[in-house]
């Protein structure tokens, strides 16, 4: 009977990707008949398929160079067009920035209805607005960011202490570990006012695993994605994983709302100043701006999305400075003339930092936490520099060519953060050639919030102490691969040995 399923299945496999070969080489060829960009033929494509599927940032910015910043390529079922330049950035988020700003339903984020729940993944309509809305006035404001100001000094204070004990030891200190803690202490405490050290403890150390897990796995490129025929299959089980984790961090999450929402029935009860109790009242409101099966779902992106790209940007920066240990200790002696050797850096001292804040736009610009913004679809049929982008064609923004272009940046694959010294350039949307939060409506809520985590952990880290690779390690041996998931990573974890100053 096995052996008769076993049969059944493998020649369902072949019809199936018979099927999608001809739809696959049918479309190329009707492709190549409408005015699309240019790009790699279809055997080209299918011989670059393991590359595109492990760096496919870099894949694309090569092939770019051949066939122009506007690039046609098959991507299975999905027509895709790649753009790789400040013109056609700018041409894709801003002059058509209202046709080009849908998103295909990626298989990952669509688990348990997450897209229809989320910044992220919701078409533009007038739910999307008041969930941007809340986000942006209610969420990341600067008079609610300031708030919190103490909330983050004492997460970082607690990650100092880690490191502390590490130099104490003498042993090494894993960076992106220690501050993927560090962020979710903070975005913890200030959505649901939970710390580690309190009574829900269990549940901080539940969340902080599935949050990781999330970003672990639904980071990996699907190739159910591109040929839906094969959906059912889940033949790499990112659905099954995904669903599992997703699922149990909601669960978690609905659990505390439940608890909240019991506690606001109490006597006596003193509401919490956090984001969930905002989001409730705004749910319970009846105004239809918030759904309260919404809340878990909104509450998983903000968590996953925060905590990952401040641990891959200071990573990163951490990475780059020992690799390049002048730089480094530029950057300790401008802290130690602004802020003072024996004093904490504050986030007051950010704006009088400009050394500090040039390293970490030249690591947002090396290394952008996502290497292409998240992938748009076109609705209409819309023009591109002559060219023409049918409707429901996807669209990638690759930002790490951008950030790569040597039109645009000399020595561009050097760590150089001199290069923004009195540059007028910023992260903000405003300057296309350094978006990492990308730019338009669609523009990463977060970027405030993020601003400010980037800046205060890296400079505490390299305030308070000397830093030195582990043994055996030396600036120029070290790896400076990368391995992309949800963010960009470094394909080996960095771990470094602090010195007290």
């Amino acid at each position: 009977m096995m052996n008769l399923l076993n049969g059944l299945l493998h020649l369902l496999l072949v019809w199936i990707s018979a099927q999608s070969l001809l739809f696959i080489i049918r479309n190329h060829s009707r492709t190549r008949a409408r005015n699309l960009p240019p790009g790699p033929s279809f055997m080209t494509a299918i011989r670059n398929l393991f590359y595109l599927s492990s760096r496919p940032h870099k894949c694309l910015a090569q092939l770019a160079n051949i066939y122009g910043p506007a690039m046609t390529i098959q991507l299975g079922y999905v027509t895709t067009v790649v753009v790789s330049s400040v013109s056609m950035a700018k041409e894709v988020l801003l002059r058509n920035d209202a046709s080009c700003s849908y998103r295909n339903p990626l298989i990952s984020f669509s688990v348990l209805g997450h897209n229809e729940a989320t910044v992220a993944f919701l078409p533009p309509n007038s739910y999307w607005r008041n969930l941007r809305k809340i986000c942006k006035s209610q969420i990341f404001a600067g008079s609610k960011l300031d708030a919190t100001r103490g909330l983050r000094r004492k997460v970082v204070q607690q990650l100092l202490s880690h490191v502390q004990g590490c130099c104490e030891a003498g042993v090494p200190v894993k960076i992106g570990e220690a501050v993927f803690t560090t962020s979710l202490n903070y975005l913890s405490n200030a959505f649901f006012s939970m710390d580690s050290a309190d009574r829900c403890a269990d549940t901080a150390r539940e969340l902080r695993k599935l949050v990781w897990g999330v970003a672990e796995v639904v980071g990996k490129p699907n190739f159910a994605d591109y040929f839906p025929p094969i959906k059912f299959l889940d033949l790499q089980g990112i659905e099954r994983r995904t669903t599992k984790l997703v699922g149990q961090a909601i669960r978690i999450i609905d659990a505390m709302i439940t608890r909240r929402l019991q506690s606001r029935e109490e006597v006596g009860y003193v509401e919490d100043d956090d984001v969930l109790g905002v989001l409730l009242n705004i749910s319970q409101d009846n105004s239809g701006e918030l759904k309260r099966s919404h809340i878990p779902h909104l509450l998983l992106e903000l968590l996953v999305g925060g905590t990952d790209t401040t641990t891959v940007t200071v990573e990163w920066a951490m990475a780059e400075l020992l690799h390049r240990p002048k730089k480094l200790k530029k950057a300790q002696i401008e802290l130690e003339e602004v802020v003072g050797k024996a004093n904490p850096i504050e986030e007051d001292d950010i704006a009088r930092l400009p050394y500090l804040q040039a390293i970490v736009k030249e690591t947002f610009r090396m290394h952008p936490p996502v290497p292409f913004l998240v992938p748009r679809k076109v609705i209409v049929d819309v023009e591109l520099s002559g060219f023409v982008v049918p409707k429901n064609t996807q669209v990638l923004v690759n930002i790490w060519a951008i950030g790569r272009d040597e039109s645009l940046w000399k020595n561009a694959n050097v760590f150089e953060p001199e290069r923004f010294m009195g540059s007028h350039i910023d992260i903000k949307g405003r300057d296309f050639e350094l978006i990492p939060f990308g730019a338009g409506r669609r523009i990463c809520p977060g970027l405030p919030a993020a601003h400010r985590m980037v800046h205060l952990t890296l400079g505490a880290l390299i305030h308070s102490f000397d830093w030195k690779l582990d043994k055996g390690i030396t600036p120029e041996s070290m790896s400076m691969v990368d391995k992309l998931g949800f963010t960009l990573r470094k394909a080996q974890f960095l771990q470094a040995v602090p010195i007290q100053i």
